[in-house]
């Protein structure tokens, strides 16, 4: 098939993009855009921007950006051509030709869908029929109600070796072995494959049967029987419930990984529409990656056994080489023999819903799986627990979270061994995957407890107090250096609503950085132009007498562009640390205790150094352009 670029402008241009984010998504108008929180992450406050104009989206938070297919693949998980095909009809075009060998590919794997989707209603007929008696006893005494039964199409499979072929003979047997559906062996006829089960079909991410997974329904082996691998199913990119799972998920903020589909299935029922399921196999990378799309920090809800604790664990180690910052996995415990099927009939919802508010962050579960590995009474086997903890880290891809997680260890480490003021204590009172609170001690060694976390209003950006001389540096800097806006996009997006003509020149950079990502000076001034922002920039270009290397012309580029994120970040960085002043003088005015004060002396020593840093700035820069 070709899909031209051609093409594809035509079918962004045919697609209204708020109007199809606007299906999932609650959107409100502001200015020519609309916005709303943000889809791709957990946030309070609107950063997500749709511009049907120019035909993005972008969310200032989290940098997740894209076009109407971009939407579709990251979204809503569908494979490329399957978004371009499913935008193509809205819009009324048609797709382009195939050649021949795809669409013989795309028309078998029509059949091959067809032909499961069938085998799912003769499944759901079967479970109804006289047959279904015992299978419906079972979901009976599982709690599983009649419509949750219907919701998930779960079905019955008589135990026959042919009752299924005979329904289905109309796709004949090669497709039907394709399919997994029937088993082949050399010198026999080919027969069912699932045979006296629970039949519970497997969807991809747009709710098309893939696979079955079929539960004994007596005694017998094994106790849990999927689909091979085929053209369709692909078990270690497949989650379980995917296709259900995004919604709920976008509305409670979180995606919860379970073991198996009997306890989607259960969550669900007691209103977890939020749950996934690997099938059969351990978590995979793919897997780790679909539940990222979804939440910054996924919770994995294993059994309470030790082969579900395992499986936990090496979940874990494989996630380790593709942590990014803000991105993790926190675990739930479950009471050891329970898995979460049995606790939601047993206990009730509440139950299960207080454990996910205790959920262990993944540092946690690390620490405490190599902690219990193995003696810690000599040197050697302390030794030991110091280069496994380093090894694991060292796993870690990203730079940043690799350091963090050795200084955890390292820490930790001192304080179980002694060397600090107080043995080691699990951190509480943290969500999944926070960092960990770092206490510290004073010059007497006294120790002195970590900071409190910023409240959401001391952690935003005010814009209306940021330093307008700083500010009109910053965006004569980023004019002369525009490869610098994307690098600061979420921090300049941040600051779209500083009020005045300022706040409007912000507003205008971060637009012209993302109408085109390739800028050189000239092409910013051209586009401010348009804009009707020329005289302003035009202006700040003059600010030569601002003492700083980024606002001039002759300034080293380098060094130019280091100082520029350097006065970037001290302005985006002093604002809040003055909010956060207030407050802590407030709350000391309040209740003088030593806590208190030593809140209020750390931020005004902060506050001390943005001053410094700052300072360094214009000094080091006056001695760089004297006369």
């Amino acid at each position: 098939m070709s899909l031209t670029p051609a093409f594809l402008d035509e079918l962004r241009a045919r697609t209204l993009l708020s109007g199809l984010i606007a299906k999932t998504v609650k959107l409100q108008k502001a200015g020519r855009e609309f916005r709303a929180c943000c889809p791709f992450h957990n946030e309070k406050t609107p950063s997500f921007y749709v511009n049907d104009d120019k035909g993005f989206y972008h969310c200032f938070g989290c940098g997740a950006h894209g076009d109407a297919i971009r939407w579709m693949t990251d979204q809503r998980g569908l494979p490329f051509i399957d978004a371009v095909k499913e935008l193509v009809q809205a819009a009324g075009l048609e797709m382009p030709e195939q050649d021949r060998r795809s669409a013989e590919k795309a028309e078998r794997a029509k059949g091959l869908h067809e032909a499961m989707e069938d085998a799912a209603k003769f499944f759901v007929e079967r479970l109804h029929g006289i047959e279904g008696a015992e299978a419906r006893a079972v979901l009976k005494k599982r709690g599983i109600n009649e419509e949750t039964a219907k919701t998930f199409g779960i079905g019955f499979s008589p135990d026959s070796r042919g009752k299924l072929k005979e329904a289905l003979k109309s796709y004949g047997d090669p497709m039907l072995v394709e399919a997994g559906m029937l088993i082949s062996v050399e010198g026999k006829d080919p027969y069912d494959r699932f045979r006296g089960r629970l039949m519970i079909p497997i969807r991809d991410v747009r709710g098309r049967a893939i696979a079955f997974g079929g539960r004994i329904i007596g005694d017998g082996e094994p106790k849990y029987l999927n689909s091979p691998e085929t053209p369709l199913f692909d078990k270690g990119r497949t989650l379980y419930n995917l296709d259900r799972a995004q919604a709920a998920a976008r509305k409670s903020g979180r995606i919860i990984a379970v073991e198996g589909y009997m306890d989607v299935i259960a969550l669900a029922q007691a209103g977890f529409g939020e749950a996934v399921a690997p099938l059969g196999t351990a978590m995979t990378e793919h897997q780790l990656e679909r539940l990222w799309r979804i939440a910054d920090v996924p919770l994995l809800c294993f059994d309470g056994d030790s082969a579900g604790q395992k499986a936990a664990l090496r979940a874990a180690h494989r996630a380790m080489p593709m942590l990014e910052p803000g991105r993790s996995l926190a675990f739930v415990t479950l009471p050891d023999g329970l898995d979460p099927d049995d606790l939601v009939r047993a206990q009730g919802p509440g139950a299960f819903e207080a454990l996910l508010g205790k959920a262990q962050p993944l540092v946690d579960r690390l620490w405490q799986s190599e902690i219990a590995a193995e003696p810690l009474d000599t040197p050697e086997q302390r030794a030991g627990l110091k280069r496994r903890l380093a090894a694991l880290a060292d796993t870690i891809g990203d730079a940043n979270v690799k350091h963090e997680y050795l200084a955890e260890f390292r820490e930790r480490t001192d304080m179980h061994f002694g060397r600090g003021q107080r043995a080691f204590e699990a951190r509480g009172q943290r969500g999944p995957g926070a960092p960990a609170a770092r206490g510290k001690r004073d010059k007497r060694g006294n120790w002195l407890p970590p900071e409190p976390p910023l409240t959401q209003q001391t952690r935003s950006v005010q814009a209306g107090g940021l330093d307008p001389i700083l500010a009109k540096a910053v965006l004569a800097g980023l004019i002369r250096h525009p490869a610098e806006i994307a690098r600061h996009m979420e921090v300049l997006g941040s600051l779209r609503g500083a009020s005045g003509a300022l706040g409007k020149l912000f507003e205008a950079v971060v637009d012209v950085a993302l109408e085109d990502r390739q800028l050189d000076r000239a092409k910013v001034l051209t586009i401010l132009a348009r804009s009707g922002f020329d005289q302003m920039a035009s202006e700040l270009l003059r600010a030569d007498t601002l003492p700083f290397s980024f606002t001039r012309p002759e300034a080293e580029e380098k060094k130019a562009r280091e100082d520029l994120n350097e006065a970037i970040a001290v302005m985006v960085a002093r604002p809040a640390v003055d909010a956060a002043l207030a407050e802590a003088t407030a709350v000391m005015l309040e209740r003088f205790d030593d806590v208190a004060f030593a809140r209020q002396t750390a931020l005004l020593r902060q506050r001390q150094e943005l001053e410094t840093r700052l300072a360094n700035l214009m000094l080091a820069d006056d001695e760089n352009f004297e006369d």
